[in-house]
């Protein structure tokens, strides 16, 4: 059984009295150790896509199945815990707290549903797994993008996920640290964590074991 399962998924809007899609009917499996990489221009539909994937947009048709479970027709209470539980998120831009320290971020999503474990302890593996376990007591406000992109990750990864969902998470970073962030996410896989990406850049396509791109909000695999 697939760990999230995309079946002709469709999101439309409506525009200046006309309607558009998108996403366009997409479908899509994701296997637990998968790391798939999506490609696309800007508004191909590669975030409305993960939006649906991750719950945080309902379908206007189509179904979202996280193992057994149609994720669109859980409460939200359910579905808050499903994601909080089980699905890793690494949006674009920057959404770290500005009034709480690095560690303190990463620990946020550990607290906002009771659950029992070394919270702390699980921060600072994360915190040196992606390299800045000595900046754990600084602020955002003394962060490089770099350094917060990779606080970000660590956040999403803090309660054990099956599924880390990545929207453009290399988008402000400089070569090297494109590099460095993405041999990270190729180890996650490795490690049995399903990794889901959307990208628009060409050179980080090797390190995913699958690729696909979109193009007007249909998804199809990516021509070499």
């Amino acid at each position: 059984m697939a760990l999230l399962q995309l079946n002709e998924l469709t999101k439309e809007y409506r525009r200046g009295g006309r309607a558009f899609n998108a996403v366009n009917g997409v479908s899509l499996s994701v296997e637990a150790g998968d790391f798939i990489s999506i490609i696309g221009r800007s508004g191909s539909g590669k975030s409305t896509l993960l939006n649906m994937s991750a719950g945080l947009l309902s379908p206007t048709a189509g179904t979202v199945l996280f193992g057994e479970r149609d994720i669109h027709r859980l409460s939200d209470k359910e579905l808050s815990f499903l994601r909080n539980e089980k699905v890793g998120y690494v949006p674009q831009g920057q959404t770290l707290l500005s009034n709480f320290t690095v560690f303190d971020n990463v620990c946020i999503p550990w607290f906002l549903f009771k659950r029992e474990g070394d919270v702390e302890g699980r921060a600072f593996i994360l915190l040196e797994k992606v390299g800045i376990s000595h900046l754990a007591a600084s602020y955002p406000r003394e962060l490089s993008g770099g350094e917060m992109r990779r606080v970000s990750i660590a956040r999403a990864l803090v309660n054990e996920p099956a599924l880390l969902i990545a929207d453009e998470p290399t988008s402000d970073l400089d070569t090297g640290t494109t590099a460095e962030i993405m041999a990270l996410f190729s180890r996650i896989a490795k490690e049995g964590t399903a990794v889901l990406l959307v990208t628009h850049e060409l050179d980080t396509l090797s390190y995913g074991n699958r690729i696909y791109t979109m193009d007007a909000g249909n998804l199809s695999p990516h021509a070499a």
